[in-house]
């Protein structure tokens, strides 16, 4: 159990830091403007009409303005063809105004996920999702050209915040592919020990409790608590949760998979949810996007 006496944990404000990079990333994108002529393009293909994926477009849109690069969208027909959504991303990837692409997610069932992933340039890959990319972020010795997106978030707000990971014990609670798994991988090419813990594993509070960095990701309201904490530890809460709140207009509230209020009074370094990750993501999809247009520049 935490002491009573225990400093109250320091606030990784992921928004802040967020806008920090991307003040830093609108003077790269003008300065690449004025030095090569080129503005970084992001693509983003939407499939259907699903209310949370139009507003998650529309965001990115937003962002990619806020920072002075072009994005352009690709909406398809619930009913379209995995054919025709191939031949859209195969259009992109000839698309010399286009540096990054991105297919949001979820497609429709009748869409095959992994077809459509595998399809996107490697090169234009900012989502870091492709087999390739995914593959040498798995090899030691290997670097892919993008990381995915929520995890790289993940490590920069450790780093801005001044948390070393080197030689630390790093629990990852879930195991999915886009947070879980590439989070492990990254804390490991970090020099971290890494334990994921998942649905099987036995007694995941012991487990947690060892962890001088833990990293949320297992898409349950409020389950790891505070006792679940070891003093002084890090702990970044990727969990988006709706839970109800009849004080609430919306009839709900957003939570975390950290007991927020139990976690603050025991751990050393704790985020906001939301404002942690969450603008970490789209801002990494940004850098991706430029790092993509370098890299065009540079070849």
């Amino acid at each position: 159990m935490a002491s009573s006496t225990a400093p109250p944990a320091k606030i990784i404000d992921g928004k802040a830091i967020a806008q920090e990079i991307r003040d830093e990333l609108a003077k790269e994108v003008q300065s690449l403007s004025r030095s090569h002529n080129e503005i970084p393009g992001l693509a983003m293909v939407i499939v259907g009409s699903r209310k949370d994926s139009r507003t998650y477009i529309s965001l990115k849109k937003k962002a990619c303005e806020e920072v002075g690069m072009r994005s352009f969208i690709v909406a398809l027909a619930e009913d379209v063809s995995l054919a025709d959504v191939v031949a859209s991303i195969r259009e992109l990837n000839a698309d010399p105004d286009v540096h990054g692409i991105l297919v949001q997610l979820p497609l429709p069932k009748h869409i095959d996920e992994e077809k459509v992933l595998s399809e996107i340039s490697i090169e234009k890959d900012v989502d870091g999702f492709h087999p390739l990319n995914f593959g040498k972020l798995a090899m030691k010795g290997r670097e892919p050209l993008f990381h995915p997106c929520t995890p790289q978030g993940f490590l920069e707000l450790l780093s801005r915040s001044g948390i070393s990971i080197k030689g630390k014990h790093a629990v990852v609670v879930g195991r999915s592919n886009i947070v879980g798994l590439p989070v492990s991988l990254l804390l490991l090419k970090a020099d971290a020990t890494v334990t994921i813990v998942h649905s099987h594993t036995r007694d995941p509070d012991r487990i947690i409790r060892e962890a001088d960095i833990i990293v949320a990701a297992a898409g349950q309201a409020n389950m790891i608590k505070g006792d679940w904490i070891k003093p002084g530890a890090a702990v970044i809460d990727v969990g988006n949760n709706f839970v109800d709140d009849p004080s609430r207009t919306s009839g709900y509230r957003i939570v975390g998979d950290v007991d927020f209020q139990e976690a603050s009074k025991v751990a050393g370094w704790l985020t906001l949810v939301p404002g942690g990750v969450g603008p970490m993501t789209f801002t990494m999809l940004l850098k991706n996007t430029l790092d993509a247009a370098k890299n065009k520049v540079l070849q």
